[in-house]
């Protein structure tokens, strides 16, 4: 067991064996967690498992919404590691002064955060695929279309970027990345009249749908060239499926290390049409156009020297840079990726 006396991995051992029934033989700290304390537990037996511990503050409600739905998922098929429900059927268990989740551990897998290449392309894009058609028959509604203007919000990105532009000058906010972020932001408000004129090329209407909801690098599990599963999903709520699908397959990091991209982003969407051949093929053709104008109206990370300074890591730093050059990629080379797009679905 881990020697760390903190108490979040003291309460871990001790809710394990007497809600669960898992007895700990060891307790190490996870991947690092955005909101919570991760840990992969190895009980007596030797199975292993992931253990989520929420700080206090956490929306407990909306964490049960979001198992449920990853819960619906893994019902139809959809590659996502099992939850355990504890002896007394409860997704999470509040104790000890902390709450945890538990759920089974993928050996021998890693994330997606390394990128996409070779086969990867492909299982990526069938794993949304099937995933984004049986989320869209969740109880909690129907696909329905929306204005693409609700998709990328132009205007709503100029009121965020206004609104940290004011923070950054009238903080002290400092350091190097800070000093960057604020530079970016900047530039990001000035090029707001060329997005929007880059979204008119959008069609009027895209799909929404329940969504995973957080489906970045990170929370894609790949074992070899194939996806062992899909992770961390968010309480139900409809959004653009396309949208979605661009957020992983045009991930940054994917984009910066794949001068080949374009025909990489084919392989995925005719993989994905493969397994969710409902969804509009004009809406497939919009993906990098949604993927390239999301980022250009997005604030993260820029906004996080602000909001919360001790979330600024090396990590996220380099992750902030690549989004921003992978916005004037994406854009310069839209009109090919398109292409290879009405090549492959029409």
């Amino acid at each position: 067991m881990s020697a760390e006396p903190e108490p979040v991995t003291t309460a871990v051992a001790a809710i394990l064996p007497r809600c669960y029934g898992i007895v700990p033989s060891a307790v190490v700290h996870g991947p690092r967690g955005t909101a919570t304390h991760n840990y992969v537990v190895e009980g007596e037996d030797g199975r292993r498992w992931f253990v989520k511990a929420y700080p206090p503050g956490t929306d407990l409600q909306g964490e049960q919404e979001a198992l449920r739905l990853a819960e619906f998922a893994r019902s139809r098929e959809v590659r996502v590691p099992a939850v355990r429900r504890s002896a007394a059927d409860e997704l999470i268990v509040a104790a000890e002064g902390t709450a945890v989740s538990v759920s089974e551990y993928l050996d021998g897998a890693h994330t997606a955060e390394g990128g996409l290449q070779g086969r990867r392309w492909a299982a990526v894009g069938e794993a949304v695929g099937c995933l984004h058609r049986v989320l869209a028959r969740h109880p909690a509604g129907p696909p329905r279309p929306v204005p693409a203007r609700e998709v990328c919000d132009v205007e709503r990105a100029r009121q965020r970027l206004e609104r940290l532009l004011a923070q950054y000058e009238g903080g002290t906010t400092g350091g190097e990345f800070a000093t960057w972020a604020r530079q970016t932001a900047e530039q990001r408000h000035a090029a707001l009249p060329r997005v929007a004129a880059l979204l008119e090329g959008l069609p009027p209407m895209l799909t929404a749908q329940i969504v995973h909801g957080d489906l970045a690098s990170p929370n894609v599990l790949l074992r070899g060239q194939e996806v062992a599963g899909l992770i961390d999903f968010r309480p139900p709520r409809h959004r653009s499926a396309v949208w979605e699908l661009g957020r992983i397959i045009l991930d940054p990091r994917t984009v910066l290390a794949n001068p080949d991209w374009p025909a990489g982003l084919g392989e995925a969407v005719a993989a994905y049409r493969e397994e969710n051949p409902g969804l509009p093929v004009g809406d497939l053709l919009a993906v990098p156009r949604v993927a390239a104008g999301y980022l250009a109206c997005s604030v993260y990370p820029l906004s996080e020297p602000v909001d919360s300074p001790a979330a600024v890591t090396p990590e996220l730093e380099a992750y902030g840079r690549a989004r921003h050059v992978a916005v004037g990629l994406l854009t310069e080379r839209l009109d090919e990726a398109e292409e290879v797009l009405r090549d492959r679905l029409t």
